[in-house]
């Protein structure tokens, strides 16, 4: 995505760039630094979320380009990272059973395996109305796919932009805007290839017994295939221990994004959130303007009934 005009001037040191205007707002609103291979995001000295630019090796798993830890209004954690059950979820993460050029299978980026994220370059920026951007740009590759030299070929070009937004009103919104562009002919995404069809854009969140789902209709049981589209799914509980008040996080997809509304894996033990696109029928990747996904999420406390989620989503549904 382009950036605006008015953040077209901009002071860069070691990837971390400041608009040259308005730095009195920049002060007051989310703030960010490098750190542990990556950019950690905080507002008013507390932490938001950390990017994860640098690969990752964690339980035999690695990756790079994900969201973790990302926390909760009042510093509860909201995601979980390489857990026991399925150590190839991280935290907040996007990635699909099958990739494939033509019919043929070129690793398993779900799992991890012979699949790789490489982050040529990540930027942050902070911005006069007080929020922070993200672009990256990210080529995935394959050992199963390489030139003459030996060389693994880039598979697909990725640009991804984040906006982490301030607290207002009783919640943080955070944007996360993906696009996906082939590198070569044919070159083909999918969801897992049985009845459950997951993949995509996910979030693995800790999962306390008091755990919630909530849609645009009202509660929502999880099921083993996905359940009904909708165009935004609530996860409310006592994220910061048993006792303590009710928080949450909404997933809100985007009019524009393919396949909308989409449907949902839901678990409430042991796995991630996905809105699910495509399914487990692949897509073709095109390979001139790339494939957009967009998605809001919406950290609140209480549930999605007291954070007025339906609004929220009809508000970023207007948004271009």
């Amino acid at each position: 995505m382009a950036i605006s005009p008015r953040l077209s001037s901009l002071l860069l040191v070691g990837g971390v760039a400041t608009c040259c205007a308005g730095t009195d707002g920049v002060a007051q609103g989310v703030r960010v630094s490098e750190r542990d291979g990556g950019f950690l995001f905080s507002e008013a000295g507390a932490p938001i979320l950390s990017y994860r630019r640098a690969p990752q090796t964690i339980n035999g798993h690695t990756r790079a380009h994900y969201i973790h830890p990302l926390y909760g209004l009042d510093g509860e954690a909201l995601t979980e990272e390489t857990p026991k059950d399925h150590p190839h979820h991280w935290g907040v993460f996007w990635a699909w059973h099958q990739l494939l050029i033509g019919d043929k299978h070129i690793g398993d980026p779900w799992i991890q395996k012979d699949a790789a994220w490489r982050v040529r370059r990540a930027t942050a920026t902070t911005c006069p109305d007080g929020s922070a951007l993200l672009d990256a740009t990210v080529d995935w590759t394959s050992p199963l796919r390489v030139n003459a030299e030996g060389v693994e070929e880039t598979i697909v070009f990725e640009t991804t932009q984040l906006r982490i937004h301030p607290v207002s009103d009783g919640h943080r919104l955070i944007d996360v805007t993906i696009g996906l562009r082939a590198a070569m002919a044919n070159v083909r995404i999918g969801g897992a290839e049985n009845n459950k069809e997951y993949g995509g854009f996910s979030v693995r969140i800790p999962m306390p017994s008091d755990l919630k789902f909530t849609d645009a209709k009202g509660d929502v049981t999880p099921q083993g295939p996905p359940v009904a589209a909708s165009p935004w799914m609530d996860f409310s509980a006592s994220f910061r221990g048993e006792g303590e008040p009710r928080s949450g996080l909404t997933i809100l997809c985007h009019p524009s994004t393919p396949g909308f509304p989409q449907r949902w894996i839901l678990r409430a033990r042991g796995s991630m959130q996905n809105p699910v696109y495509p399914g487990r029928e692949a897509v073709t990747l095109p390979m001139e303007k790339p494939l957009i996904l967009r998605y809001r999420l919406v950290i609140h406390r209480g549930d999605a009934q007291e954070a007025g989620i339906d609004a929220l989503h009809q508000q970023y549904a207007e948004k271009e």
